[in-house]
């Protein structure tokens, strides 16, 4: 059963903190008071969660899921455009209370990554795609920066994210360093459409020479392109806790839930695959956006048991500094980190683990 780690600058005082919320969520007294139309929970799903996260989770789960269930509790964050962000965009978001994100010293943080975030439940105007004109930032969950800083990408490597639709983690690490060659793949044509679409609206035409798409299956690609990478982010495929929530079609949750079985089977195959892509002494972050033990954790350890030349990476000093942001789960292996929603840091799910090919 997982616990719940401490922010760094509460740890020393660890009882300040420790009691569950109970009676109507904030999101339920928002709509109460503002009289919008709640979406409506998909309660197959729910139910699911609910048995398997209270036994994975424990006494977590109960905050998780207010979150989780409550989107008006939902964050989005602000990563600005290096490309073509303007000053008056910083002064806007300060007035409108927004600070930036990772003031500490980070194992890895490039002065060239600027994200920010409030307090607040909200999400900033999201700007439309305009041919011809750069976005001056982009709207993610702040947790999806993670794999990105674990990845650690410098000028000149060679880069794969092997699952890159919609963008956001393509679009941060451009933001974090220039690579000699980035490859995006995504295997979904119409996700790939939606992938192409959101570098064109972020990244200029000499930056967009250095990337390459594909549509190829992230399963084959160890085989195409073998030795290849230094760095491979593996954002896989997964049972997407917040979306599968919301699902709106009861027989297809009913059956993504049946086939939730084999994506475990599925996350091994890509993440042997994105190991055979890299080169001796490269590096792969695995991340997901779900809560599962299995598709998390269980995958890793699978890896780690059956592949010979794969050793972890440890990442709890990344975990430890970022733990004043993002509610993270203690007594995890020092090669991971587990993101769960709480109130007033409603960011994640989000898993990362971090191996090196030798």
């Amino acid at each position: 059963m997982w616990r719940l780690r401490a922010p760094a600058r509460l740890r020393r005082q660890l009882a300040a903190s420790s009691g569950l919320r109970r009676g109507p969520s904030l999101a339920q007294e928002q709509l109460k008071s503002e009289g919008k139309p709640q979406k409506q929970i998909c309660q197959v799903v729910l139910d699911h969660f609910e048995k398997q996260y209270m036994k994975e989770l424990g006494e977590a789960w109960s905050t998780v899921r207010e979150v989780l269930t409550s989107p008006l509790c939902w964050q989005y964050a602000v990563l600005l455009n290096k490309f073509s962000c303007s000053s008056d965009l910083e002064n806007n978001l300060h007035l409108k209370g927004y600070h930036r994100l990772f003031q500490e010293t980070l194992p890895y943080l490039p002065g060239s990554l600027k994200c920010y975030i409030s307090r607040t439940p909200g999400r900033f105007p999201a700007q439309k795609h305009q041919i011809g004109k750069l976005k001056e930032y982009y709207l993610l969950n702040a947790a999806s920066l993670l794999p990105v800083l674990a990845l650690e990408i410098k000028d000149g490597e060679r880069v794969l994210d092997m699952c890159a639709a919609p963008g956001g983690k393509s679009i941060a690490m451009l933001q974090c360093a220039w690579p000699g060659h980035l490859h995006c793949n995504e295997y979904d044509s119409l996700r790939s459409s939606w992938l192409k679409q959101t570098l064109e609206s972020f990244i200029p035409q000499p930056l967009m020479n250095v990337i390459t798409l594909s549509e190829l299956d992230g399963r084959h690609i160890g085989d195409l392109h073998p030795d290849l990478y230094d760095k491979v982010l593996l954002d896989a495929p997964c049972s997407n806790d917040k979306g599968w929530l919301f699902s709106s079609d009861i027989q297809q949750a009913t059956i993504r839930l049946i086939q939730r079985k084999a994506l475990s089977a599925l996350q091994v195959q890509l993440l042997r695959s994105a190991i055979k892509t890299l080169c001796p002494g490269g590096s792969v972050v695995y991340s997901t956006c779900t809560l599962s033990k299995a598709e998390n954790s269980d995958v890793i350890s699978h890896i780690l048991n059956s592949c010979s030349n794969i050793l972890p990476v440890d990442i709890s000093e990344l975990a430890n500094v970022v733990s004043d942001e993002f509610t993270l789960v203690a007594g995890v292996q020092p090669h991971e980190l587990l993101v769960l929603p709480a109130r007033g840091k409603a960011w994640g799910p989000m898993y990362v683990a971090k191996l090196k090919k030798i």
